[in-house]
């Protein structure tokens, strides 16, 4: 009766698709479909634009020995692990687009095969992870990152090794492992910490546990962002000695609070608000800046929060509702977008298209896996909870800060993930499903 129901919403998945993805030729097929766009895309150039073009910028004055830097001032306003790794890229290879695309690929991969061997274990199914590598190798978005100089793809195999390492092993080596990843994530983008206690979390969260048990917990978590921290270490120490004060990882904070959470705020980015720019800026100044923008931010606020609430909505929205924000950095930075204009706007309806079938069956997936849970009580853990709490993470910082689409970038291979549960429990031959399953897994999910 379920099946039928959802029939309408996701296509079922036949005897004969589940008895190919089955074989010993479905996994090199897989990562075939998945690298073959992604080498195609790499032959696009597109010239670093916004953001991007900052970071270029930063990476080969670094790569110069002028430090991280801004017309000779130092700076600390972006995370610098993005642009310290272009840096050791330029200065193995040259200034030049070539190695970052290459860097991008080989971290795509990463990323692809993360994606397989996470999907089976969180779900304990060698098909759902088979599905899951196949629904992001189709994904126009996630393909189209690739010759972009954004954080995302590097950040994106960060966050799924991060968590790979603590789902596969709790030694202490894994944990260690897992701390260094977090802190070089850390140094790409500022919010990943918060992913490291919430992953803990869900492994009290959905098991009956004992005390010892918890504070075991505590301490592998412990263990984890004392890492991460003293990863992060360095860079704190070095911001104190050029600006005179703390600074974790970067003076950027307070303005995008402010440009989030301002008089003209619409869920999105607003930086030309008045609240905004009337703060005088300089590189020298950008601490004292960040103080005055999280200020502003917080005044604002505190005054208006009713206005602050009316916005949460509008900033998930913002988050989750839109995709195929890459075409806006092909028709800034590749050459040739206006005369491939309808190629360009014909993929990116196709792939929002793609995208809204993927969120509604994440969606729907979370309510059959809500539904199943009394028969997964007796797991020693239920991973599957795993990618819901990576969205929450995403739309919680949206909601503080402000919702843009590429910021669920990162959490679209744990949707890939449910979306392949969903297609393998639509299987009408559950039969079929759990023998192809043993046949198929040589090792159980951990």
């Amino acid at each position: 009766m379920r099946a039928v129901l959802l029939g309408p919403i996701m296509p079922k998945v036949s005897y004969s698709s589940i008895r190919w993805l089955s074989s010993s030729r479905a996994i090199p097929f897989l990562f075939a479909l998945y690298i073959l766009p992604r080498v195609i895309i790499l032959f696009m150039t597109v010239d670093p634009y916004s953001d991007a073009a900052w970071y270029f910028s930063r990476a080969v004055a670094l790569s110069r020995g002028e430090g991280y830097s801004e017309g000779g001032v130092p700076t600390a306003y972006w995370p610098p692990g993005w642009p310290l790794t272009l840096a050791a890229l330029f200065n193995v290879f040259g200034v030049s687009l070539i190695p970052i695309k290459i860097f991008n690929f080989l971290c795509s991969i990463a990323v692809g095969w993360l994606t397989y061997d996470l999907g089976r274990r969180l779900f304990e199914s060698e098909l759902v992870g088979r599905l899951s590598l196949f629904l992001l190798a189709i994904y126009p978005n996630n393909i189209a990152y690739l010759p972009l100089l954004w954080t995302e793809v590097f950040y994106t195999a960060l966050l799924l090794t991060g968590v790979w390492l603590l789902v596969v092993n709790r030694s202490v080596l894994f944990l260690f492992c897992a701390g260094i990843v977090f802190g070089v994530a850390t140094l790409v983008k500022t919010q990943s910490p918060v992913v490291i206690p919430m992953i803990f979390a869900v492994t009290l969260a959905t098991q009956v546990v004992d005390v010892q048990h918890f504070f075991a917990n505590v301490k592998r978590c412990g263990i984890v962002i004392t890492v991460a921290f003293l990863i992060v270490l360095p860079w704190s120490l070095r911001n104190h000695r050029v600006f005179g004060e703390f600074v974790l990882v970067s003076t950027n904070g307070g303005l995008t609070l402010l440009t989030g959470n301002n008089p003209s705020a619409r869920g999105d980015y607003t930086p030309d608000d008045p609240l905004v720019t009337s703060i005088p800026r300089t590189v020298a100044t950008q601490v004292a800046v960040d103080k005055e923008a999280t200020h502003r931010a917080f005044m604002w606020i505190q005054a208006n929060p009713g206005r602050f609430f009316l916005l949460i909505p509008l900033k998930v929205f913002r988050l989750w509702a839109p995709d195929g924000e890459s075409e806006w950095w092909f028709q800034a930075g590749y050459k040739d977008y206006e005369r491939y204009f309808l190629w360009f706007r014909t993929i990116r309806y196709i792939n929002q298209f793609y995208y809204l079938l993927l969120m509604l069956g994440f969606l729907t997936a979370g309510v059959l896996l809500i539904a199943k849970k009394r028969e997964t009580l007796h797991k020693r853990s239920n991973w599957w909870v795993l990618p819901y709490v990576m969205a929450l993470i995403s739309t919680f910082l949206a909601i503080v800060f402000s919702g843009q689409s590429r910021y669920h970038y990162p959490v679209m291979p744990f949707i890939a993930m449910c979306c392949g549960w969903l297609l393998v429990t639509l299987c009408s031959n559950h039969a079929l499903h759990h023998r192809v399953n043993a046949a198929a897994s040589e090792q159980p999910a951990r």
